[in-house]
């Protein structure tokens, strides 16, 4: 009888049966062989694979290569001019069922192997890059089964997450390897203990200080290394350190701990203690220095600390620290835009009102971006000197002008490669406005006092609390600007439209605060609630925080003082709004409404000299807070009459 093609008469669950049986005991390289082994023997092909792709080279390297009942080892191929090619620079799942031979006749392998047929799929890392390749091949017409090439997804995609693990875990034994090296090499005796002060590690300037080694002391009571004083001084700064509140669970000790070696020698020692959790268990680094090494000590100490810093940083980043909240339908909308455009170099435009989060957008698109390896540089536009905003952009040569000493890089040349932040763009000197057009159009500037044209690659993200389209109308903002700023808009909800989102940022930061300053706060209530819904926010989420930080830091009995911060909570902006009335006593709509309280607003402010507060300020005239009446001028499209 004829031997059968692929995929005849298969079985789709006896063969995800066989290949999950296969792999389910192994890791790492015996994953990959099991994988493609029973692949092979499952789909009834000639050949299997799985590689990883080195995207520098263009090559696909095999992390196990099953061919007609045999191992290649140490296999490498270029995927120019062969089927993977279309697997990997497309990323998708492709089958060629009979005519390999014709589409691929000049690469040497499928004519050495007479191959037919080809089905691969790409391994994809989380954020869709390519990490390497899985295939099958056959000297047989291999038929396009549906239901067998969604078999293959799902292996192909078990194959993507083993190679994930398996980079990760390099990575996690690199780092672990550089801090262990960092420990050993350090002038200062580091020594980690538990709670009941066990020793668990300490590293070779330690075993040197207390002349002990680490098999003698680790499992060990640190106790009898310490006078009767220096265990109590110890003691009580635990207690200290486990008072405070995270980020700050870490301290000198004031003048040392007086310690003794293993000969019972007793000597005084400078040392540093911090707290630290793993795992639910509660440890303590005790840094100890000796009085004579103090200098070269300190300076090792501080690179330390830079590590610890970048580690606290790097797993912050991991656990997503500063995600943006909320749950709500506008809310979802930004996220949404922002996963559009994130992974392009398109120029950002991020509009709201002042406190909505418009740099946290800005701070997310650079991060799920390509740059993401490179610096986001943020240039306030409203916070810099009109005469300063040229150099600090683009900076300046020794002696461009009184007071340039040094030559100095700018904003854009710091951000080459990666993303530069536009706050406040709309404040902008019109002046100014042309020389960045010209960043935006040619990617190249002048330093301020240099003939010199520098090329520059940035990505340009901007925000602003101003309407830009009034402010070309008016000819205080380009149009030629705008439109280049304007690729891909997003609009940053105020608070008042986002919903329950309040309750849940309000938490949040109730949590924050509570932590911080080391008190225990109950859930807000349902007076707590309707208080802060109520409320219209002017200030946004700035505002909201500094609400909440303040109801923690006034709370009673656990509870948010919130009748304290937030006295106005139960009043409205549109209820508290003065609004002139006709005599007629003719209803008005919404439209009308608005146009009454804007030349309401308009003769209050012109009455007040256009002061908003203060003591003569139009708020006080109206009966309003100064923020509420900022808050509906923007609204309501108020501005001072140019002069």
């Amino acid at each position: 009888m004829a031997e059968q093609p692929p995929l005849h008469g298969l079985d789709e669950h006896e063969a995800l049966k066989m290949i999950l049986e296969g792999t389910a005991t192994v890791t790492g390289d015996r994953f990959f062989a099991a994988l493609v082994e029973n692949l092979a023997k499952a789909l009834n092909t000639y050949g299997a694979w799985v590689t990883e792709y080195l995207e520098e080279t263009r090559t696909l390297r095999a992390l196990a290569f099953w061919m007609n009942g045999e191992w290649l080892d140490g296999y490498e191929h270029k995927i120019d001019g062969t089927p993977c090619e279309a697997v990997v620079q497309e990323s998708r799942l492709v089958h060629y069922a009979d005519n390999v031979l014709e589409l691929y006749g000049d690469d040497p392998d499928v004519q050495k192997i007479g191959a037919v047929s080809y089905m691969g799929a790409p391994l994809l890392d989380m954020d869709g890059t390519v990490l390497g390749h899985l295939a099958v091949m056959d000297i047989r017409p291999m038929p396009e089964e549906p239901k067998t090439q969604a078999l293959f997804r799902i292996f192909a995609a078990r194959a993507a997450a083993e190679l994930r693990r398996l980079r990760a875990e390099a990575a996690l034994r690199e780092r672990e390897e550089k801090l262990g090296r960092l420990l050993d090499s350090a002038l200062d005796a580091i020594i980690d203990i538990d709670t009941s002060c066990v020793v668990t590690m300490l590293n070779p300037a330690a075993e040197k200080l207390l002349g002990v080694s680490p098999e003698a002391l680790v499992g060990e009571s640190l106790v009898p290394f310490l006078t009767e004083e220096g265990y109590e001084k110890l003691c009580g700064l635990v207690q200290e350190l486990d008072a405070r509140p995270d980020g700050q669970r870490f301290l000198w000790v004031p003048g040392g701990l007086d310690a003794r070696n293993a000969k019972g020698e007793v000597f005084p020692a400078e040392a540093t203690l911090s707290r630290y959790e793993m795992r639910g268990q509660t440890f303590h680094t005790l840094i100890l220095r000796n009085v004579n090494e103090r200098l070269q000590a300190e300076k090792r100490i501080q690179a330390l600390t830079v590590q610890a810093e970048y580690l606290r940083q790097e797993l912050d980043a991991l656990q997503n620290f500063d995600e943006i909240l909320g749950n709500s339908e506008a809310v979802r909308r930004v996220v949404h835009d922002i996963e559009q455009v994130a992974e392009t170099d398109a120029t950002v435009l991020i509009s709201g009102e002042t406190g909505t989060g418009k740099e946290l957008v800005a701070r997310a698109i650079h991060r799920r971006s390509r740059r993401r390896d490179k610096p986001l540089v943020k240039v306030n536009c409203a916070a810099i000197p009109v005469t300063l905003i040229e150099s600090e952009f683009f900076g300046h040569e020794k002696g461009a002008f009184t007071g340039a000493t040094q030559k100095r890089e700018g904003r854009f040349a710091l951000a080459h490669g990666g993303t530069i932040f536009l706050d406040e763009v709309g404040e902008l000197p019109v002046d100014l406005q042309a020389k960045l057009l010209s960043v935006l159009q040619e990617g190249e500037f002048e330093s301020v006092g240099s003939a010199h044209t520098r090329k520059v690659d940035v990505r340009i993200i901007a925000a602003t609390n101003r309407d830009l389209q009034a402010a070309v109308k008016s000819g205080n903002f380009r149009e030629d600007l705008y439109y280049r700023l304007h690729v891909f808009p997003i609009e940053v909800p105020p608070l008042r439209e986002r919903g329950d989102d309040v309750v849940l940022l309000a938490s949040a930061f109730a949590t924050k605060y509570a932590k911080r300053i080391g008190r225990a706060i109950e859930t807000p209530g349902r007076e707590e609630l309707r208080r802060l819904q109520s409320y219209s926010w002017p200030g946004n989420i700035r505002e909201l925080e500094n609400v909440i930080e303040r109801a923690v830091i006034t709370a009673q009995n656990g509870r948010m003082n919130l009748a304290r911060a937030l006295p106005d909570a139960g009043v409205s902006a549109a209820v508290a709004m003065p609004l002139v009335v006709s005599d007629n006593g003719a209803i008005k709509t919404i439209a009308e409404l608005e146009e009454l309280e804007r030349e309401n607003l308009i003769r209050a402010l012109a009455a007040c000299d256009w002061k908003v507060s203060g003591d003569g300020g139009a708020a006080r005239l109206l009966g309003m807070n100064p923020s509420t009446l900022s808050s509906r001028m923007k609204t309501l499209g108020v501005q001072r009459p140019r002069a």
